[in-house]
């Protein structure tokens, strides 16, 4: 018994020793004149090397704020160690979108994270500087914002996902704040059209991040992320798709995030 007690004692404290480290880090934006909190998770490995790591970005959904994912999903601190990567979650606002919003100078969340937080990030940690070592993600709203940010900045990251996305926000006019980020469907079109993922994939190009995404066959943007494989697929370009049971919650996104790290691991990897 007193074998075993120890050899317990052993293993609990080997997990403690290596479970990754969590960080705060407040980020000062110039265009939106304000500080921005980040979660930052790095392998347990950082302070004791010299090496530089990949990273990934990876967005909150609506609602949510910059420690949503690390609260909701504890197990990132063994997923970086297991991965040797660094994760950076920024509070992307409680219904941003990720847009530059044309409408609110207040909500410039794609300037701060495709330019602001990354230079940041790039500057302050080691982090690996080719854009092959560099992805994005979220779900839900982030999902979005993640695939949006990854079709308009193709030189920042190499490889981008979603999950549960909000890849074609026009059937959702009245939810969400997004009407308060590009003004009313009806009279702004146009805006629209040129800002939901789904309308974007011609930016797509042979240097295109790799692509994975997936959806819940229960959940509210199934059909929107159907569409976006079916039009990838037009237009023969590679991707990732998985549709499986599911709803958009995070029972489902707890189980999504463990395929899309091993996604972006082969790619760090390769």
């Amino acid at each position: 018994m007193r074998s075993l007690l120890a050899l317990s004692l052993f293993f609990i404290s080997g997990i403690a020793v290596y479970a990754g480290v969590v960080d705060t880090v407040s980020v000062h934006s110039v265009v939106m004149m304000k500080d921005i909190k980040n979660v930052v998770i790095f392998p347990d490995s950082y302070e004791k090397s010299s090496r530089d790591y990949p990273v990934l970005y990876l967005l909150h959904g609506a609602g949510g704020n910059y420690a949503q994912w690390i609260k909701s999903v504890p197990e990132l601190k063994e997923l970086v160690d297991q991965y040797q990567m660094i994760i950076v979650c920024p509070d992307g606002g409680v219904t941003s979108w990720y847009f530059n919003s044309p409408i609110d100078k207040t909500m410039q969340y794609e300037t701060y994270v495709a330019y602001e937080l990354v230079s940041y990030m790039s500057n302050s940690y080691r982090i690996l500087k080719d854009k092959s070592k560099h992805a994005i993600t979220g779900l839900s709203m982030g999902g979005h914002g993640a695939f949006y940010l990854a079709f308009k900045h193709q030189d920042v990251w190499g490889a981008a996902g979603s999950m549960s996305g909000g890849v074609d926000i026009r059937p959702f006019p009245n939810s969400w704040d997004i009407n308060k980020r590009l003004g009313s469907f009806a009279e702004n079109k146009e805006s629209w059209e040129k800002n939901t993922v789904l309308n974007m994939v011609y930016l797509l190009d042979k240097n295109a991040p790799k692509l994975i995404f997936d959806c819940g066959t229960s959940d509210f943007f199934f059909r929107q992320n159907q569409a976006l494989h079916t039009k990838l697929l037009e237009r023969n370009i590679p991707h990732d798709y998985i549709e499986r049971p599911g709803s958009h919650n995070w029972a489902y996104w707890k189980n999504s995030i463990q395929y899309q790290l091993l996604f972006f691991d082969k790619i760090f990897r390769n």
